[in-house]
């Protein structure tokens, strides 16, 4: 067969957005169009189990120390590139370098600088495998998370609030309900907008509102073709 996308480059393809924004469907539908032109490839969603790269842990909130998950994180990334290393396959990952452990350090009140160098040292353990970062972004997140909370519904908007809004970021704003989920991911994407633009990788930038999954998947096809552009966006 002649491969539509016999000249891709990265071995590491890393799908970021805030929640609902489509990384899960998009991780799986790229590794599927990659299986499909005899590229092999693995969708690594984050629900699977165990998860090679996330880490997971189940302290309370004041008992984790954001400078231990930081360097706990990043050695579970080490560690799954050393593996990813070994294989043949293009690895396709929904979050874990923004959603997963970033998240988790945004609500601990980490520092800016600790959660800056955090993202540098996934992207530079990352390094061998020529990642590539896609990044959905959604302009008007208080819409986005409203749609995704009636979507998902009122056992999904529990489990969220129930953990996220009873972080240390959350108690010290008072946040609570739907509108605490929109407060709390209006300071998180104006955090991710800002890493997203200092981070130093072969990265693209998506405004996916529009659910245009087909104009999305083009680009994203073109990306993985294209000479790498680390300063690029």
């Amino acid at each position: 067969m002649t491969s539509l996308l016999s000249n891709v480059w990265p071995r590491l393809v890393i799908v970021e957005g805030i929640m609902g924004s489509g990384k899960s469907i998009a991780t799986l539908d790229i590794a599927w169009r990659l299986n499909a032109s005899d590229i092999a490839a693995i969708g690594i969603t984050e629900g699977v189990a165990p998860h090679p790269i996330r880490f997971d842990w189940d302290e309370p909130w004041n008992e984790m120390l954001p400078t231990r998950l930081a360097k706990s994180s990043v050695a579970k990334w080490k560690s799954f590139v050393d593996t990813a290393l070994t294989s043949d396959r293009i690895s396709i990952v929904d979050g874990q370098l923004f959603h997963g452990g970033l998240t988790s350090l945004f609500l601990l009140e980490a520092e800016f600088e600790l959660m800056a160098a955090y993202c540098r040292e996934i992207v530079s353990a990352a390094a061998p495998l020529s990642p590539l970062l896609v990044y959905f972004h959604q302009t008007d997140v208080d819409k986005a998370i409203c749609l995704i909370c009636e979507e998902r519904g009122e056992d999904w908007v529990k489990y969220q609030t129930n953990w996220k809004l009873e972080s240390p970021y959350a108690k010290a704003r008072h946040l609570a309900g739907v509108d605490g989920l929109i407060a709390v991911y209006r300071e998180y994407r104006d955090l991710t907008d800002r890493l997203y633009h200092d981070l130093d990788i072969p990265k693209i930038s998506i405004e996916n509102s529009g659910r245009e999954w087909a104009s999305y998947d083009a680009t994203i096809d073109r990306a993985l073709m294209s000479a790498p552009q680390p300063c690029g966006s």
